[in-house]
């Protein structure tokens, strides 16, 4: 059998982007956004609805980051989980986050029809997997106060789950109505190609070398040009500590790996099920998700994660952990022992400590920012688009007054690398409890 092969970006975007020339000589721009994924290029289309001048430096391509690297799950979830988030916020504040989390995936559904790109979106839902005893009363009673509380979510039992013929490893769950999956690739390459319709300037291969924002105008600069604006947007998520050098104490870049198999015959599917091919996502501390593809593959991925010392970008090519998915998916589909991985990748979520994304301005009111997805990126960065354009435009938003809250800062390193190691190793432990149960058979 073939090794599976490594995507250093994603197979989304495999086939390479006719890129737009880099930036070079002295520019002027309304506005100018640093970073072309979700965030970037929903912003800019929305100042551009104003009239606005739009210019957007990226540093490789549109869609490089996680926009084009993701996992493609539409979901409503926010913070870590919602009783975790009731326990944090109170009953009321929660719902109100649930209640954005939903408005976002509807926003990224209507700009998905207003775009008229087939992304192979598909309106299942999503559902939180229950594998081990231990996952069912957190799950059933976080869903019947979510429901009490209005949040769109159906706590499936047994007897359902096995109604829907979901995979065997799936014991019960929770299903998240609003939402489905979609080709993250197509997605963020149809934004793109709007924004450039639109008349947004975009300029690839455009790395920033510095930004002279202590007074305006404001001019960012690459190495061969600069765009001289009244106005700065940070739309570089997971990527803003190590190559901006900013929002350091208040988000961190943890890397994900992800994969996929080899197209599944008629014949394995129905020895799967899933008829309703509903993306899963698993109750664990450390959750695993998987999704059906268009083209007749299963890809899934996160598990286990890397934190790269002072917030560095850390290598993605990592053998040990494609080994480790191979075993966990041949335990988690064992009735697909005849399906191998064909392909990994992965790339970099921007994580937050209360899981929550970050929004906000500097106290002049030139620079705003809008990243810290944790892992559910293409409802809210979409949704940040409209959020940004209207701090840039000196318009109100209840969204963003949303999410304005007091942060406790990241330590410094090395206290940083312990803290997040700290946390991620007691994760871990919990998780791998969980999973030597259900490889002994013994719940």
């Amino acid at each position: 059998m073939a090794a599976p092969e490594f995507f250093e970006s994603s197979p989304w975007i495999a086939g390479g982007v006719e890129r737009q020339p880099a930036l070079a000589g002295a520019k002027n721009a309304d506005v100018v956004i640093i970073g072309g994924g979700f965030t970037g290029l929903s912003t800019a289309l929305k100042l551009r609805e104003e009239g606005v001048d739009v210019a957007i430096l990226e540093r490789d391509h549109c869609g490089f980051g996680a926009s084009g690297r993701n996992a493609g799950h539409l979901t409503p979830t926010i913070g870590k989980d919602f009783p975790t988030l009731v326990k944090y916020v109170g009953k009321d504040r929660a719902v109100e986050y649930a209640r954005f989390a939903d408005r976002a995936v509807h926003y990224t559904e209507a700009m998905i029809a207003k775009l008229g790109v087939d992304c192979e979106y598909v309106p299942t839902g999503n559902i939180i997997t229950g594998l081990h005893p231990r996952h069912r009363k957190p799950l059933a009673d976080g869903a019947e106060l979510a429901a009490k509380l209005g949040v769109k979510v159906a706590f499936l039992d047994e007897a359902e789950v096995r109604r829907r013929g979901l995979p065997s490893h799936v014991r019960f769950g929770v299903h998240e109505l609003a939402g489905g999956h979609l080709h993250p690739g197509k997605y963020v390459l149809a934004l793109r190609q709007a924004a450039l319709d639109a008349g947004v300037r975009i300029y690839e291969d455009s790395a920033v070398t510095r930004i002279e924002d202590a007074a305006s105008p404001i001019v960012v600069h690459t190495d061969k040009g600069s765009v001289t604006a009244e106005k700065l947007v940070l739309a570089t998520n997971a990527y803003t500590p190590t190559t901006l050098g900013r929002m350091r104490s208040k988000v961190f870049p943890v890397r994900v790996t992800l994969f996929r198999t080899a197209p599944l015959t008629e014949a394995q599917w129905n020895r799967v099920g899933w008829q309703g091919r509903e993306p899963l996502y698993t109750a664990h501390e450390a959750m695993e998700n998987y999704r059906s593809q268009a083209d007749g593959r299963i890809s899934g991925g996160s598990k286990w994660v890397q934190y790269g010392y002072g917030s560095t970008l850390t290598t993605g090519h990592l053998p040990e952990v494609f080994a480790d998915w191979r075993r966990l998916f041949a335990r988690r589909f064992p009735e697909l022992p005849d399906v191998p991985i064909e392909s990994f990748w992965g790339g970099w979520i921007g994580l937050t400590l209360d899981f929550l994304p970050l929004h906000g301005a500097n106290a002049r009111g030139t620079v705003f920012h809008g990243l810290g997805y944790n892992g559910h990126g293409i409802a809210q960065a979409t949704y940040a688009g409209p959020m940004l354009a209207d701090q840039v435009l000196g318009r109100p938003n209840a969204e963003v007054d949303l999410f304005r809250r007091r942060l406790f800062p990241l330590p410094p390193e090395p206290l940083r690398w312990l803290v997040l190691k700290g946390i991620t190793s007691m994760l871990d432990r919990i998780d791998n409890r969980v999973d030597a149960d259900l490889a002994r058979g013994t719940v």
